[in-house]
């Protein structure tokens, strides 16, 4: 009987192997497969997405600021083209300084490319040269070049120097309109004046830039690039001449050298408009270089610093007495230079002089105070106090420009005995030199007082214009009672009045002269200050002009110190506006009473 051969037990252990070995093949191409279809179908998306954000640079393209022009569209401040240079430092390994004859190289790499590139950026080669080594794709080398100082150093064509577009604020007219423009910061954003009030229309909106970049950073001239503009800021039109401006603060600053006074100013106004045409401040600050001006000289005083009208303020008291029909212009009054008032209040004159019989006109040209508070006397003190507000004393004129003073006018029942008497001749209150020609402006304007505002309007990017809205103005004294006024502030500058040195040759002048006395903190009145607020022509009223000169040593009158600055101001002003002279008399109202 035969037996059956049995296997050997190696061909057993060899099958098995064989099949865990196909076995482990099969897991591990199971949990690979897996592993790339989760690669692929679930993080496949956010990969592809990440490895596109790392070949993407997005860069902003700032968007131009507007400009701010005069009322002649003559450029007060513009924006210009700049360059800021980047290196990529892994680029500028491969640039190559060769003989642009022979072909021969004569350097390679960061230290040939700094020797090139030092001469242009006004740098030391090595320090340059320092700066190109690395892996960066981009470390700024210089900021705010001209656009001839960037092509000269593209000429150069070395790999990996770079452009940056940006823009710089210039104002082409130095210190003309300074302390109105005001300027910007480094991070261009308005720090004062027009710049700051009308910062987010001048500022327009950014755009930006996003291409594909390879390894090295060069731009993929075949990848993504993806565009939004940049949409330029508005330009802001100014009411202001530039060359009634310039001519302004030359003489204001002429004025304030000469008596050695701490400030002064000058405002002119159009009459009827409230358009302001002019404000001048002494050592206006150049925006070009404001940061050399001390913070308190860089913005306009003539709109922010308040001062007693002295009696430029006198002329509310007389409107509203006409107004109110207790004096006409002829109304006599006895006027000694010392005088008690019923309450026991007792002023006097500026100079001594006889007891002398004056008409409401003699008075204003004498500029009496023992005569002004016979006149106020006869009105309520709420009802002056309305005028006073109505000609816009107390409170801001709304003109476009940060840190305006409202002034001080407190309400007659906190008025004591004696300050009912002198808010009637400008004292006990205070006022812009702003608020006092704008009060000036309203006589001239039949009794309407037009808010001042010193910008016509904004215009977009596409040239559109949207001019700014002016009210109909607010109705203070009627349109006889202006002309009376006017009329009696024509006897100032005629021969004896107080205002002759404000006279301009060939046309009528309504003035006000006014001093007043400075408090100096200690209970005592140590300064003054000098004033002259006008009109002319007086006929027909074109321009308001108003003059401060602010604590010269002295007596300081306003019609020595502020006058002559008034007569070069106004004169200018009406040529330039082409104001034929006058050609008919200004009234002769009667000075003394018979």
């Amino acid at each position: 009987m035969s037996r059956r051969s049995t296997p050997p037990a190696t061909v057993g252990n060899r099958r098995m192997r064989r099949q865990a070995a196909l076995t482990l093949l099969l897991t591990v191409m199971m949990v690979f497969g897996g592993r790339l279809v989760y690669v692929q179908a679930v993080q496949g998306p956010d990969l592809a997405e990440q490895a596109k954000a790392d070949r993407t640079r997005t860069s902003l393209i700032r968007a131009p600021r507007g400009d701010i022009l005069d009322s002649d569209g003559e450029v007060l401040a513009s924006s210009v083209e700049r360059f800021n240079v980047g290196v990529n430092q892994r680029l500028v390994r491969n640039y190559e300084r060769k003989d642009p004859d022979t072909g021969e190289v004569l350097g390679a790499g960061a230290a040939a490319a700094a020797e090139v590139l030092a001469p242009l950026l006004g740098r030391d080669k090595a320090e340059l040269g320092a700066q190109l080594v690395g892996d960066s794709t981009f470390v700024y080398l210089a900021k705010g070049l001209t656009p001839e100082q960037w092509r000269a150093i593209d000429a150069l064509r070395v790999p990996g120097i770079e452009p940056e577009e940006t823009t710089a604020r210039i104002y082409p007219n130095g210190a003309t309109a300074g302390n109105l423009i005001g300027y910007v910061g480094r991070e261009g954003h308005g720090l004062a004046g027009l710049e700051q009030s009308f910062n987010e229309a001048l500022t327009g909106t950014d755009g930006k830039l996003t291409v594909e970049i390879g390894a090295t950073g060069q731009v993929i001239p075949t990848g993504q690039r993806e565009e939004v503009p940049a949409v330029a800021g508005h330009t802001v039109r100014t009411s202001i001449d530039r060359d009634l401006q310039f001519l302004a603060q030359q003489k204001i600053d002429e004025a304030v050298a000469k008596w050695g006074a701490q400030w002064g100013a000058v405002v002119v106004e159009e009459v009827g408009t409230g358009r302001v045409l002019a404000i001048a401040d002494s050592g206006t600050v150049d925006p070009n270089n404001y940061q050399k001006w001390d913070a308190a000289d860089r913005g306009s005083r003539a709109v922010s610093a308040p001062y007693e009208p002295g009696s430029t303020g006198k002329l509310p008291t007389f409107a509203a007495a006409l107004e109110e029909g207790v004096v006409d212009t002829g109304t006599p009054f006895t006027v000694p230079d010392r005088l008690t008032m019923p309450n026991g209040q007792t002023f006097t004159d500026n100079d001594n002089h006889a007891t002398a019989r004056l008409t409401t006109t003699g008075v204003l040209a004498a500029s009496s105070n023992t005569g002004t508070v016979q006149i106020g006397d006869k009105i309520a003190d709420e009802v002056r106090y309305g005028y006073l507000r109505g000609f816009g004393f107390g409170q801001r004129t709304g003109i476009e420009l940060p840190g305006e003073t409202p002034g001080q006018l407190r309400p007659p029942d906190s008025w004591d005995s004696r300050t009912r008497y002198t808010t009637m001749f400008g004292q006990g209150m205070s006022v812009s030199l702003l608020q006092n020609t704008s009060m000036v402006a309203t006589l001239g304007n039949g009794g309407v007082r037009m808010d001042p505002h010193i910008v016509d309007g904004l215009a977009d990017g596409d040239g559109v214009f949207a001019p700014t809205k002016v009210g109909e103005g607010t109705r203070v004294v009627s349109e006889a009672t202006a002309d009376k006024v006017i009329a009696m502030m024509e006897s100032v500058t005629a021969d004896g009045g107080t205002g002759v040195l404000g006279r301009v040759e060939g046309y009528r002048v309504a003035a006000k002269t006014g001093t007043a006395q400075i408090a100096d903190g200690k209970g005592g009145l140590s300064s003054r200050l000098g004033s002259y607020v006008g009109l002319a022509p007086a006929e027909d009223p074109k321009l308001a002009v108003g003059v401060v000169i602010y604590k010269p040593p002295g007596m300081s009158y306003g019609g020595v110190t502020a006058a002559p600055v008034f007569r070069d101001v106004m004169g200018f002003g009406l040529r330039q506006m082409g104001v034929p002279p006058s050609t008919t008399p200004a009234p002769d109202l009667p000075r003394e009473a018979g």
